[in-house]
Formats: structure tokens, sequence, C-alpha cells
């Protein structure tokens, strides 16, 4: 059951699409995912990755909320005029209103973030503690040098020297740009609690996979909380491809069910 929906923000109109699961993988409350999407994406994705990726998921009983970001999408706003705080900002608003939904269960809520979405997902876990679980599909490590390499130095000069610059008709800010290198998510990744699974593409071409390994290593100076990681060969940025996808859906589904408190609790009580 899928139902669209629009959440009134300081800054912008944000869309949002809910998916529950259906009548007989109900449960008394549901496990909550929110899905980010990437650098000048929207909650369809490419290829319909996103749409995919929630029907999905509800099907194996998660109530998964998919959103665009300001200016995105079928959202209003200006995408590239606040910078990551408007993301992390806007993420939280999807939030606040998630956990206001009838039966969501608010020890089993996880931010699924892809590329630019899995930094954006990573900040907002460092200063939100009701994220329980992060997954972190193809995520940017390093938000300037990543992203200026997608758009290209010649733009980020742009932005720097003149205000502004443009990028498949998006209006990126001197503002935008200053956030990315403001941002440290393998930084913030430190002070995150609870499980993490990232998974990218070894053919990934726009965020090397090598990122899957930093977050990784970021993850393992924590205190609390376990951390997986899976690589799909030949899988690109977007895991193009009935087959790989498949494999994608299937692992962050059973990685959630494996790490599901209720699970843990269940299988603590046999012991």
């Amino acid at each position: 059951m899928e139902h669209q929906r629009f959440l009134e923000t300081e800054y912008a109109r944000l869309a949002l699409t809910l998916h529950y699961p259906p009548s007989e993988k109900r449960e008394d409350t549901y496990p909550l995912i929110v899905i980010c999407h990437g650098f000048t994406g929207n909650r369809i994705g490419v290829d319909r990755l996103f749409v995919q990726a929630a029907r999905s998921l509800s099907a194996d009983g998660f109530l998964v909320v998919r959103f665009d970001y300001g200016g995105c999408g079928e959202s209003t706003g200006d995408y590239g005029t606040g910078g990551m705080d408007r993301l992390v900002e806007e993420t939280r608003s999807v939030l606040d209103y998630a956990l206001r939904l009838e039966g969501v269960d608010l020890s089993r809520v996880t931010l699924l973030g892809h590329s630019l979405g899995g930094a954006a997902a990573v900040l907002t876990a460092a200063a939100d503690k009701r994220v329980k679980r992060l997954v972190l599909w193809a995520p940017v490590a390093h938000p300037l040098a990543d992203i200026t390499r997608i758009i290209g130095p010649r733009a980020q000069r742009q932005a720097l020297t003149h205000g502004e610059t443009e990028y498949l008709g998006y209006a990126l800010t001197e503002r935008f740009i200053r956030s990315l290198s403001d941002a440290h998510p393998l930084q913030e990744a430190r002070s995150i609690r609870g499980d993490v699974l990232v998974i990218h593409g070894s053919a990934d071409e726009v965020i090397p996979s090598e990122s899957a390994f930093l977050y990784q290593k970021a993850f393992w100076l924590r205190n609390d909380g376990s951390s997986d990681k899976e690589i799909l060969l030949q899988a690109d940025h977007s895991f193009t491809g009935t087959g790989v996808r498949e494999q994608l859906f299937d692992a962050t589904s059973a990685w959630l069910r494996r790490v599901d408190p209720r699970s843990a609790e269940w299988n603590h009580w046999i012991i």
C-alpha cells in the first residue's frame, strides 16, 4: 500500500511516498526505513532504484518512506542554496513526520542513504539519536572531492569566485560548495552508535568502492555497534541490472532482520 504525501518545512514543501507492508507482513509495530537520495537526485532514483527498493523492503515487512530533498523531484525549494546542513535538517524533518505515523517502532529506525544521501544519513545519525541503524549504498566519503569530481573543478571554481554555477539545470551556490568542504562524515561516523551496513559496487565509476572500506574503518573505531560491508561484483553506482538489485535488496533486508533488536531478544531467550 503506497501513499503520496507533502511535508511543509521552513524552506520547502517536501514530496514523500509511504510504502506500508502487505497485510500478511504487518506486525504490532513497524520497523521504519527512510531513504535519502543522492546529489541532484530524487525519490524515484536512476532506473527507479528507490521505487524498487521501497517496494521490495515493504514487501519484507518494513514501513518505507522515500522523499525528495528541497529543489529535487516534486519538492519545492532550491537544492543548491542550502548545503549539507539543509540536507540534514530536511532529513530530520522527514524523521519527525515518519516517527509520528501510527505503529512505528522507535527502536527500529533506519536511515538508508545512497551516494551523497549516504553522507547526509551519516551526518543526520550523528546529530539525531533517534536513528538506530544505518544502511549506506555507495556512500560519498569526501563530499567536496567527490562532488567536485562529478561537476568538474571548473564548475567548483566558478561557484567559489562568482557565487554560483550551473550543473544539469541546478544552481549550485558558493554556500553549497563550501558546505561540502565543512562536512566530514568519516569523522562524524565515530560518534554514531548502532549497527551499520555499507554496500558498494566494485565497478562504481562515480564514487570509488574504496569509500566502503574507509567507512568501515571509521565505524570500527567506535565503542558501540557493529559494522558490516559488502562489495557487489561488477555493480555500478546505481546498481544497474535485475540480478544486482536483487542482491542489493536481499542483502539489505537480511542484514536488517539479523540486527533487529527483536530477533536479538528472541535468540537470547532461546539461549
